[in-house]
């Protein structure tokens, strides 16, 4: 670079270097540093565009205790499309109501009120 590339670069601002490295920058990108809401994600909590309630358990909510294997409409709401059992972090259930309803679910296989997989 030469000396006037320089004393116009240091009037705008604007440093013209060449890189040498392919390497990770040194923070003088956009995608370095903090975003606008000092979090991932931008917002102010690090949500992004939509805010995500907290799961509550609904059998806690509603306190039932014991999770019936025969009530299959119950049961169907934890089994995915393909017959998978659906995890907690995704349903919000606790962990104690996991397993009973793991164990409900899978007693409901076994006498075939649910099926074990879909054919795909």
């Amino acid at each position: 670079m030469s000396e006037e590339t320089v004393g116009r670069a240091s009037e705008t601002g604007a440093v013209e270097t060449p890189r040498a490295s392919s390497g990770p920058s040194s923070g003088s990108g956009p995608s370095s540093g903090p975003r606008p809401g000092g979090r991932p994600g931008g917002g102010p909590g690090g949500r992004g565009k939509f805010f995500r309630r907290k799961k509550v358990c609904k059998f806690c909510t509603e306190k039932i205790d014991a999770i019936p294997y025969r009530d299959v409409r119950l049961l169907q709401q934890f089994v995915a499309e393909r017959g998978k059992i659906v995890p907690r972090r995704l349903t919000g259930v606790c962990t104690t109501h996991q397993r009973r309803l793991t164990r409900a679910i899978k007693q409901a296989r076994n006498i075939a009120l649910l099926p074990f997989a879909t054919k795909h």
